[in-house]
């Protein structure tokens, strides 16, 4: 029995002395680690977390996210020294005409009016520059005459802005998240991917009017989903974007124009060939479309009334006094301050034809667009006519 050991150990130290065979893994580069770890190596795989962030970068994404390089217009650019009231055209009986009187004496007495407010489905507003109380009843001295309290509601008027002025122009598409969409109401959690049955990514959340770079669109069935962060996507129902123009408009030669874009529901405003401020408005209705096309401002007025008759087909008749910082470009349409607008109305089709602005952003406008400037209209969707044969009406507030 020993002798068999002490065999088997002469054995193994001669099997120690053999050549053995090379038998070696092939040779693989290490991962390379993120960029928050380490230099980017030529000898490794781009994979992993590196891999994840070179997409990032490749997308123009760093972490954390840089705020977009604008600023908010001064909010006293909202001031208006205007006090506004609405007609009140509806009662138990229905639909009625209210009067204006030329003296308070008339109004007092109900009778001899000068004319009447006509009714429609469209709201009525006036302005008022004085108030007299006779035997417990308040006149209103209107802009058309004299009214009785009772028959028109004072307002407040929604003095705010949205819009952003940029002093280095952003490269890369941008837009606000919306207050509402499909049933929701923000702040949104943004989708982990861009399918409407993908989980929401966890610990965000996008506020109302946030202003917010877009990374990498894609269209997926009717809706177009936007890359706002790592794995964040809203979709087109949830915000509204601008599309920086890279070159003017056919035709534009001077570096000056005004991009009314109908699909995003957003206006841009170059110079120098150069985007220098944005926000949303709301443009005209299905059948009461803002019409496509390259148009020059022919008017320009600080306040001036409005009125129309659509009682044919939408919105009925309209009057509305002292529309301000109005900029005429295409027969009755203009870009204006829409003193009757809620916040959360801008960013959708609303008008009668004309580009309705935030009070503070159509100041804006007014301020820097001189006559003659261009004004181009266009619907990327394709959705607004521009065929020939469509007749378009002159247009409406």
């Amino acid at each position: 029995m020993k002798r068999t050991f002490q065999a088997a150990l002469v054995l193994a130290f001669a099997l120690t002395l053999m050549p053995v065979p090379a038998f070696a893994a092939p040779a693989a580069d290490p991962l390379c680690l993120p960029p928050a770890f380490g230099a980017a190596a030529s000898d490794c795989q781009p994979l992993g977390s590196y891999g994840y962030f070179q997409r990032l970068s490749t997308l123009g994404m760093t972490l954390p996210l840089r705020p977009l390089n604008a600023t908010l217009i001064d909010p006293a650019m909202a001031d208006l020294a205007i006090n506004y009231a609405i007609v009140n055209t509806m009662d138990s009986t229905g639909i009625i005409p209210r009067p204006v009187f030329a003296t308070l004496d008339d109004a007092v007495a109900y009778t001899n009016p000068r004319s009447y407010i006509k009714p429609g489905t469209s709201p009525h507003y006036v302005t008022y520059t004085g108030i007299q109380q006779v035997d417990g009843t308040a006149y209103y001295l209107t802009d058309l005459g004299w009214m009785r309290r009772s028959d028109l509601s004072p307002v407040e008027v929604r003095r705010f802005g949205m819009g952003m002025e940029f002093e280095t122009a952003p490269t890369r598409n941008f837009g606000w998240v919306l207050e509402y969409a499909g049933g929701e109401v923000a702040p949104f959690a943004p989708y982990s991917s861009p399918s409407l049955q993908a989980p929401r990514a966890s610990g965000a959340s996008l506020a109302a009017y946030s202003v917010i770079e877009v990374f990498e669109t894609q269209q997926v069935a009717d809706l177009k989903w936007y890359l706002v962060g790592p794995d964040q996507w809203l979709n087109s129902l949830q915000m509204r974007l601008v599309v920086p123009m890279s070159e003017p408009p056919e035709g534009v030669e001077n570096g000056r124009w005004i991009e009314i874009n109908l699909e995003q529901q957003s206006m841009s405003v170059y110079e120098d060939n150069k985007l220098v401020f944005a926000t949303l408005i709301a443009t005209g209705l299905d059948n009461l479309w803002t019409r496509p096309g390259l148009f020059q401002i022919y008017e320009k007025h600080e306040t001036t009334p409005m009125s129309g008759d659509f009682s044919g087909g939408t919105g009925g008749y309209y009057y509305l006094a002292d529309v301000p910082w109005t900029m005429y470009y295409d027969q009755a349409r203009a870009i204006h301050g829409a003193y009757w607008r809620q916040k959360q109305s801008f960013g959708y089709q609303g008008s009668h034809g004309c580009v309705n602005l935030a009070i503070g952003d159509a100041r804006w406008k007014y301020e820097w667009a001189q006559m003659g400037d261009w004004v181009y209209v266009h619907d990327p969707s394709g959705r607004t006519p521009t065929d020939e044969e469509f007749q378009y009406s002159e247009g409406g507030a």
